[in-house]
């Protein structure tokens, strides 16, 4: 009986044991990680910087980054000039082939002029002011258009070499056009694709 009574008071011995150690291990506090530094007492510690901070981004070295300059985002007016300079440009040389309004109102002028002055001339000379005259003022007309197509997108080739590609490819559109315009209007007032018109003169009979 005395045996017995031994092992069992043993045995619960080793169950409250086992309950303290369980309830130890519950309410014990985490382990901090081997690498953090304990902070000091009584003074909180700043956050870290961020690792991806620039310097460029701060360069002031405060750790707050400027705010973004609203003058780099606007369009530079640099950029704005080539590009309507070379849409003006290809409007001139496409003008200088197709013709412009200027150019008919001064022709039809030109040919109302023509037959007032040669109502009592003789027929090449009414021709010359009727038909030549109004075709060498359109020619006159699309020649200054072409010309004036040559030197402003001259010009914005030259100035704008690192202009936008889309500029660059315009005036060189508009530079064909006008070279092209300025060939037809030459060809125009020198007759090159048509002389004026003849008339026959009758033959003269002999008398017998």
């Amino acid at each position: 009986m005395e045996t017995t009574k031994t092992h069992g008071a043993a045995a619960g011995e080793l169950a409250a044991d086992a309950e303290l150690d369980r309830t130890e291990d519950e309410v014990a506090p985490p382990a901090t990680a081997p690498d953090a530094e304990p902070a000091a007492s009584g003074e909180p510690q700043a956050p870290a910087a961020p690792d991806d901070l620039d310097e460029t981004d701060d360069p002031d070295g405060t750790g707050t980054l400027d705010a973004p300059d609203a003058a780099a985002s606007a369009p530079r007016p640099a950029g704005v000039v080539p590009g309507a300079a070379a849409v003006v440009g290809a409007a001139l040389g496409l003008a200088s082939l197709t013709g412009t309004w200027l150019g008919t109102v001064l022709a039809e002028r030109r040919q109302l002029v023509g037959q007032i002055n040669a109502s009592s001339g003789s027929a090449a000379q009414q021709i010359e002011q009727i038909y030549g005259a109004p075709w060498h003022t359109t020619a006159a007309v699309n020649g200054v258009c072409a010309l004036a197509c040559l030197v402003v997108l001259g010009a914005v080739l030259l100035a704008g070499r690192n202009a936008a590609p889309w500029v660059r490819g315009v005036a060189w559109g508009g530079l064909v056009l006008g070279v092209l315009g300025l060939f037809v209007a030459a060809g125009t007032w020198f007759d090159l694709f048509g002389g004026l018109p003849t008339v026959a003169q009758a033959p003269v009979s002999s008398g017998g």
